[in-house]
Order: structure tokens, then C-alpha cells, then sequence
């Protein structure tokens, strides 16, 4: 019975790729919404709560009166489930909001749309750079609808008390503050803590904080070459210096290292930031509503990710969320349509509003909002954010917590450690879109 599903659906992905091409090619016309034909209704399934969409949806559907999206909303837990089996029994959504970390495991579920129909150069000129992580050697994934950065956040009060006047801005800013701000006890034993990194498991967006390091150094972490995806963390012929960049992280976990601030006894970092004792806590734009929730008395404020000293570039890791085309639509040239629309119409907006994220088009970057303190620093950071094609989330997970675990427990050399996740990079980028 498993293999019947899995042949209708391979049967139904090969339909639709062949209809893809059609569409793309010219064959099919498309992105004229008002072009003969092109009234109807697109499904579109994603994870967002409907009640934050309502509104948005209503006013989309009023500026588009040929056509009618409708959305629907899926768990988390078991969209990939869900998707698979509307697909096999032909009932799947026209398009659906595909988050970064998906977007290469279902790379054979959406409709790439060639650059002879979206050009690269447009592509490059609405969009903030973090959107190109739906980018390929032979189209777009999806449209970027919104980039959700990694933020440092800070405790003013703990900053005050220590005569800080700035949060750091670089990573040599914030290590000379290590010592003034970790507070221990007569034994010895941390009672407040300057940063969490150096461990794995206790730190909140500890994969996402070593990526924001490894592409501050130079690393994308995957890359394409001639229509293959490959692991970046250790190249043939060319040095990132990751060695010096994964050491620097876990010497903050480090007893005997003057960045000593950190230890697997601690609470989880997000926690311990919340309850006043973490002086910097990195975390994403989307976490603010969380974090004041969690102590509404808390002094704290925003701050982009520290920079390397030097550096003529800035980086920061991001989740960024597309809305792509199923490759089962069966209206790929309406779905094409809607989706534009969506993207670069007054929807994007209300789309990152909902979200808690910023809005992925340059032109919307452009313009901060003065409601709060907070948004535009996430504008700004969104604006040199990067992401990565995330082969597998869990899978990525472990690979990023044995290197941390291997140079900690000294199983492998710092040096070692990066070539090993070099090659399980490799072999989950070689298996994972099998």
C-alpha cells in the first residue's frame, strides 16, 4: 500500500513537471491575470493562524476582484503529511507559504519558475538579499514574502549597572565585556552571565547563532555548482578560517578562557535572559512578543547582531518564508498570478505584520515604521540578513550540535570537526532530495 502512495505521487509530481514546463516555456501563457481564463479560485495552504490572515485576505481579494485566494490552515506538526496525501489524491492546495528550511526537501513539489519569466535581475532588485535562498541554477522556488533576522537583545539594567553605555557592535566589543559582565559567586559559580554561546542544547537558535558566525566568516554553508547542491562549511581549494570562528563560539563555555560566561547547568538561554540574568540574549525579530510576555518588567531593548572588526560587509541569519506553486495546481498560470501579486502587492505588508517578521521587498524595507522602537532595527538588520538552503532541520541540527559536542568533549580536533560536518553536510545534501 506504501508503495502505491508513493507511485501516485511520484506519477502526479511528473504531470505536474511536465505541465511546469509547458506553462514556463511559453507553451501556456502566464502572470496575465487578465488574460482569457484566468477567473477562479487558488487554494493556499500554509502554518499561519487564519485569524491573523482574515483581514489581509479580504482586502487582497477586493484589489484582485478576477480571482479569489482562499486560505487554509495546516499544523505544523503535519503539513508535510498533509501535503503529500492531498497531492496523491488530487485535493493539494495551488500554492502554499513555504518556510527557508523546507524549501530544498520540497524542491519536487513546487513548480520552479524559470528566469525567462521572472529575471534574475528583477528578482535581485525588489527583493532583500535573504530571499535569494529561493534562488536556483535553473529558477525561483518561491516569492519572498518575509524575513525574520536574528537580533541581538540586551538587559539595559545589567548594561547600566556596569557603566555600559552601547551594546557591542562588534564580536571584539562584546568579548572585552564578557569579564565586566559574568558575575560569580565566592565559589566560583556564575550568578549572571555576559552572552550563552559555546554550548548546543541550552541555547536558543544555537544552529542559527554558529551560521550567522560561519557566513560572517565568508561560509554560505550550501551552495550550488552546475545544478548540485554541496556542503560550503569546508570547500576543496578554498578557507572560510571556520576552525578559528567554531573555536571562538566554545570558548565561552571554556572554565579555564577569560569568555568564560556559559555551561550546560544553565537554564535555557531565552529563559535565563527573560529572568534577568543574561545580559545578551540573541533571538529573532518574531521572539519580541514572547519576550515581553514572559517578563512584561524587563528592560531590555534590540541591537543588530555583532559584527566582525573590519568587515566591509554585514551579516545575519534569517527565516525567511516564501509562498511557492504546487506542482499539482491546477491552474499553475492563475497560481503564478495570484502568487505575484501577493508578493509585491499591498498583501507582503500585512503578510509580515501577521507574522511578527518584516516584509522581504526592498521597497517596503525602505519606509521604517515609527509604532515602535523595536521594528526599525529589524528593518535594518533584515537588510543584510542572509539564510542557507537548509537540507533538513532535524538532520542539520544534529550535525551542527556533534560539532560543538566533538570540540567540547575533545573527541575530534577543532580542524577535524569542521571537516566531518563538512562531509555529513555532503551526504544529507546527496540523500535528502532523493
Amino acid at each position: 500500500m506504501k508503495g502505491n502512495f508513493q507511485i501516485i505521487v511520484l506519477v502526479i509530481f511528473i504531470v505536474g513537471a511536465i505541465f511546469g514546463v509547458l506553462v514556463f516555456s511559453g507553451a501556456i501563457p502566464i502572470g496575465k491575470s487578465s488574460a482569457p481564463g484566468a477567473l477562479g479560485t487558488i487554494t493556499v495552504w500554509g502554518t499561519v493562524p487564519s485569524d491573523a490572515l482574515a483581514k489581509p485576505l479580504v482586502a487582497f481579494n477586493s484589489e484582485n476582484p478576477t480571482f479569489v485566494v482562499k486560505y487554509v490552515q495546516k499544523s505544523a506538526d503535519t503539513f508535510d503529511q498533509d501535503l503529500l496525501e492531498a497531492l496523491a489524491t488530487g485535493t493539494g492546495p495551488d500554492l502554499f507559504f513555504l518556510p527557508d528550511d523546507l524549501a530544498y526537501s520540497y524542491s519536487n513539489k513546487i513548480l520552479t519558475i524559470p528566469y525567462t519569466s521572472y529575471p534574475l535581475v528583477s528578482f535581485q532588485g525588489t527583493f532583500a538579499g535573504a530571499g535569494s535562498v529561493f534562488l536556483t541554477d535553473k529558477g525561483m522556488l518561491a516569492f519572498p514574502m518575509s524575513i525574520d533576522p536574528l537580533m541581538m537583545y540586551y538587559n539595559r539594567s545589567m548594561l547600566d549597572a556596569n557603566d555600559i553605555v552601547y551594546p557591542p557592535t562588534t564580536w571584539d566589543d562584546l568579548s572585552a565585556m564578557v569579564p565586566t559582565l559574568t558575575q560569580k559567586d565566592n565559589s566560583g559559580t556564575i550568578t549572571k552571565s555576559a552572552v550563552a554561546l559555546g554550548q548546543f542544547n541550552n541555547i536558543t537558535n544555537a544552529k542559527d547563532i554558529i551560521a550567522t558566525l560561519f557566513m560572517q566568516a565568508g561560509s554560505p554553508i550550501v551552495t550550488e555548482q552546475n545544478g548540485n547542491f554541496l556542503s560550503a562549511i569546508d570547500p576543496t581549494g578554498v578557507s572560510y578560517n571556520l576552525s578559528s570562528t567554531l573555536k571562538f563560539y566554545t570558548d565561552f563555555t571554556d572554565p579555564n578562557d577569560p569568555l568564560y560566561s556559559w555551561n550546560s547547568s544553565f537554564p535555557d538561554s531565552s529563559d535565563d535572559f527573560s529572568n534577568g540574568n543574561l545580559a545578551f540574549y540573541f533571538g529573532f525579530a518574531s521572539e519580541l512578543p514572547s519576550l515581553v510576555n514572559k517578563n512584561p518588567n524587563q528592560d531590555f531593548f534590540v541591537a543588530p547582531i555583532p559584527q566582525v572588526k573590519g568587515s566591509n560587509t554585514k551579516v545575519t541569519d534569517a527565516h525567511v518564508i516564501g509562498i511557492a506553486i504546487s506542482s499539482a495546481s491546477k491552474n499553475p498560470t492563475l497560481a503564478f498570478t495570484a502568487a505575484n501579486a501577493m508578493a509585491t502587492g499591498d498583501f507582503a505588508a500585512a503578510f509580515a505584520t501577521a507574522t511578527g517578521t518584516v516584509p522581504a521587498r526592498r521597497d517596503l524595507l525602505a519606509v521604517k515604521p515609527t509604532s515602535d522602537a523595536y521594528t526599525p532595527y529589524f528593518y535594518s538588520s533584515a537588510l543584510f540578513a542572509k539564510s542557507w538552503l537548509d537540507p533538513s532541520s532535524a538532520d542539520t541540527d544534529n550535525i551542527f550540535s556533534g560539532m560543538i559536542n566533538a570540540v567540547l568533549s575533545g573527541t575530534l580536533s577543532v580542524g577535524d570537526t569542521i571537516k566531518d560536518a563538512d562531509s555529513k553536510m555532503n551526504l544529507l545534501l546527496l540523500n535528502s532530495n532523493q
